[in-house]
């Protein structure tokens, strides 16, 4: 595959990139929006291909293995020619990365590409400067970049990459065009996920309910062996109204010191309380399809309105999470709720 091909259920994005290519008609800069992992990195990439392919599967070859009709970009790059095959591996001079450094992208990075977007490009019909995490500019960095949106260079192109476009400054959001990326449909991330890690049917599509419409959440999932962790956390669901007070305290201070996966974990005991709502209309709803008889013995033996007042309390320390909490408490106290 090459360029937007690598793309999945991205359908409406390709169709604006490959209009702009097509009408030659692709502005100074280009914002890309939507959650982490469905394919806003791929796509630039890709555009950068189409921007500069040479052409190689062209009816017109030149003795330089250059198409003969260079300056147009294509609507869909060869993957072959030489520019398509550096942008791939990355090491095109003239395709620009910048990412951030720590938490931040910092001025000094942003003066570093104001140098090079004032010297001519080196081999590129079109440079492109891709800005992952474009949200993590701090405001010096964002009054610097300002200042390349006002005056864009010749032959150059920005794309910016972000979660939102309300998390960038109004005056950078304004002068670049808008791209939304969707979340990516849990039947493609299923389909992915059995085609790339040769996992089965009923796993895939557990994983792919759980990864919130990204590819990188499920890929993650698997390299991190969540699978294992998954199921004894619904497990130790299944038993807290039965286990001492000593116990549960002891769960909620090892899930809270596994701090960089709580957000993981409560989505998966989320999941949980989440089937035992549905599975009395609609059993070929849950996410946990591969406990479903232990769900509809768990979910008779209390009322619905119990089960949505738990998951309220889940949904709320989610909510708490990117505050500054103590979190063995909060955990301490949502098991408690958890366990009545």
């Amino acid at each position: 595959m090459t360029g937007f091909d690598w793309l999945i259920n991205q359908e409406r994005p390709i169709r604006i990139l490959t209009t702009l290519l097509k009408n030659r008609t692709l502005p100074h800069a280009l914002l890309f929006t939507g959650i982490a992992g469905v394919g806003k990195r791929t796509a630039a990439l890709a555009l950068a291909m189409a921007c500069n392919c040479r052409g190689e599967t062209s009816e017109s070859i030149s003795e330089d293995g250059f198409a003969q009709d260079a300056a147009r970009p294509a609507l869909e790059p060869c993957g072959v020619c030489r520019s398509c095959r550096k942008i791939a591996a990355h090491n095109h001079p003239d395709i620009i990365q910048v990412q951030p450094r720590g938490p931040f992208i910092k001025i000094e990075q942003i003066r570093t590409l104001l140098q090079t977007l004032s010297m001519k490009p080196y081999e590129a019909k079109t440079r492109v400067v891709i800005i992952s995490a474009a949200h993590c500019m701090n405001a010096a960095a964002s009054n610097a970049l300002l200042k390349i949106l006002e005056e864009p260079p010749d032959r150059s192109m920005l794309v910016l990459i972000a979660n939102h476009k309300t998390d960038l400054l109004p005056t950078i959001a304004s002068r670049c065009q808008p791209v939304q990326f969707n979340r990516i449909s849990d039947k493609h991330i299923a389909s992915w996920v059995k085609k790339e890690n040769d996992l089965n049917s009923q796993t895939a599509e557990i994983i792919a309910a759980m990864a919130n419409g990204s590819l990188s959440n499920a890929q993650m999932m698997i390299d991190e062996n969540w699978l294992l962790g998954r199921k004894w956390l619904i497990a130790e669901m299944q038993r807290l109204s039965l286990q001492p007070m000593a116990r549960i305290f002891a769960l909620a201070e090892k899930l809270a010191r596994e701090n960089e996966s709580l957000a993981a974990r409560l989505e998966i005991i989320k999941s949980w309380f989440r089937d035992l709502i549905i599975i009395p209309y609609d059993d070929k709803k849950i996410i946990n399809q591969d406990v479903a008889d232990q769900i509809k013995v768990a979910a008779d033996q209390k009322d619905t309105l119990v089960h949505l007042s738990k998951l309220d309390a889940i949904q709320r320390m989610q909510s708490r999470l990117k505050a500054n909490i103590n979190l063995r408490l909060s955990m301490e106290k949502l098991l408690i709720q958890l366990a009545q």
